[in-house]
């Protein structure tokens, strides 16, 4: 009897757990798309494009000048001393590793710009999957813009989110409207 009955529980046990595996949601969504139709993301790209012109205009100032030196140096450099000749070429020497430099350091800030930009859209984005998941009872989201992803019992989260944001349909449509 004692048997029959830790048997019947311990059956249960199996049963309930075996439930509780199949009755977990899944989701999946694909991030990158859903960045793509933010509002934010075309005000940071301006605010990114701006930055990368004014980087620009200095690169190109100082390449300018470089080449206005190098070639007052080559016009004038049968009449100069020796010692004139190795100042301004250690001058345009010196000229051309501040523009490497500048170039290097350039690409740095444009890169860091970048992430201060874009940043707080992806953390919006995040905490908006998290949200949707929570609030829907999901196990997990798979982000299908990083990992190639079927299921055929996930569910595409893209609206939820996209609503959870306040993204709307029209807003998508303007974005590519403007694109077009």
């Amino acid at each position: 009897m004692m048997k029959k009955i830790v048997s019947t529980v311990f059956t249960f046990v199996l049963v309930a757990l075996f439930c509780s595996v199949f009755a977990q949601k899944f989701g999946h969504i694909d991030a990158n798309k859903l960045f793509t139709v933010m509002p934010e993301k075309d005000k940071a790209t301006n605010e990114l494009t701006e930055y990368s012109k004014q980087l620009e205009g200095e690169l190109m100032k100082m390449q300018d000048e470089l080449k206005k030196k190098y070639d007052e140096y080559t016009a004038g450099a049968d009449k100069m001393s020796d010692l004139i000749k190795q100042t301004k070429e250690k001058e345009l020497q010196d000229l051309n590793q501040r523009i490497q430099n500048y170039q290097q350091q350039a690409q740095q800030d444009l890169q860091k710009k970048e992430q201060d930009l874009m940043q707080p859209i992806y953390e919006k984005i995040r905490k908006a999957i998290k949200d949707v998941g929570e609030e829907k009872k999901f196990m997990y989201i798979f982000d299908t813009s990083i990992l190639l992803h079927y299921s055929n019992e996930s569910t595409d989260v893209f609206d939820l989110v996209k609503n959870k944001l306040g993204v709307k349909d029209e807003d998508i449509k303007k974005l590519k409207d403007k694109k077009n």
